[in-house]
């Protein structure tokens, strides 16, 4: 379904913070019961499953499909798969209808930069699957006008009916909370923003650096040292989140990223309030938790996770 070309994005700061977003962005549901959550044995199984999300929503739904990759280690297994077989006409047909958006991105940095999301993912998911796929969207980070460049995505991303499928991980921040994107804790993030630019963290800087290397990729000291002197965060925000029509999250790196135990542990633990302000301060003070806000949430974690 196509929305107006003509639709106004908003423009509101908070702090050194500027979020766009749009005039009828969802608004977040109330949670019934417990988090629901998939706990599987192996990183592979986790692949396998989210994979089968894909194809399980593309069954049910006619003609393109809108998703949003997840960077990092979550969604590894799954592109394997999905370059493997992208090397035959398995899955052609699935292909062809999928328009591709990334998440988030630091900036600004050379889009070659091997700590670029737009690297791995072709280093992960093989030419062949950018060449099959009907469209892919990044956020630009190479740029003397982020801001211009992020409203065109976001144009592109409404001109397409929004958000299919959005696949998401879980990052872990200081006091077990964590953030979901690149939306950090404190940083004003509402329920109506849709992508904002937000002055980059330590904590958010190590954590992107530190995946890519457990990850595989191949970084070198100037590509380090230019992604250390970025200065700002893009990011999809709370409205991109809360708007998608399905959510599929994979937690498999608690091994190595040994602060998501505590985190996810409070994400399931925190009592959400029922008074709306109270929940907005909330989720600003620990974004992870805009994904029990959510009404259709398929979550894939491993053991270690909840050790």
């Amino acid at each position: 379904m196509q929305t107006s070309p003509q639709k106004t994005i908003n423009r509101r700061t908070a702090g050194e913070n500027v979020w766009l977003g749009f005039s009828d962005s969802a608004r977040p549901a109330r949670p019934v019961g417990d988090f629901r959550y998939t706990v599987l044995d192996s990183e592979v199984a986790v692949g396998r499953a989210m994979f089968a999300e894909l194809k399980a929503y593309a069954d049910e739904k006619e003609g393109d499909i809108t998703m949003v990759l997840l960077g990092g280690r979550g969604a590894q297994a799954m592109y394997r798969l999905i370059e493997r077989l992208a090397e035959t006409d398995e899955i052609d047909e699935l292909l062809g209808r999928l328009h591709v958006f990334t998440q988030d991105a630091l900036a600004p940095m050379r889009m070659a930069n091997g700590l670029s999301f737009v690297r791995d993912f072709e280093r992960l998911l093989g030419p062949r699957f950018f060449a099959k796929i009907k469209s892919f969207t990044p956020m630009i980070t190479e740029t003397d006008d982020l801001e211009g460049e992020l409203r065109k995505y976001l144009e592109r991303l409404d001109s397409l009916g929004g958000i299919d499928l959005f696949f998401l991980g879980l990052g872990p921040e200081a006091e077990a909370a964590s953030h979901l994107c690149y939306i950090k804790p404190g940083c004003g993030a509402g329920f109506g923003d849709f992508a904002g630019i937000i002055p980059i963290s330590p904590s958010i800087l190590e954590h992107h650096i530190a995946k890519f290397k457990v990850g595989g990729s191949e970084v070198s000291a100037e590509d380090e040292a230019e992604c250390r002197r970025a200065a700002y965060i893009l990011t999809l925000g709370p409205a991109a989140i809360l708007g998608a029509r399905r959510i599929v999250q994979s937690i498999v790196d608690a091994s190595t990223a040994t602060a998501k135990p505590a985190s996810f542990k409070r994400l399931i633990e925190t009592e959400l309030s029922s008074d709306d302000a109270e929940l907005a301060r909330q989720a600003d003070e620990n974004p992870g938790l805009l994904i029990r806000l959510h009404p259709d949430v398929r979550s894939y974690v491993l053991p270690d996770l909840l050790s």
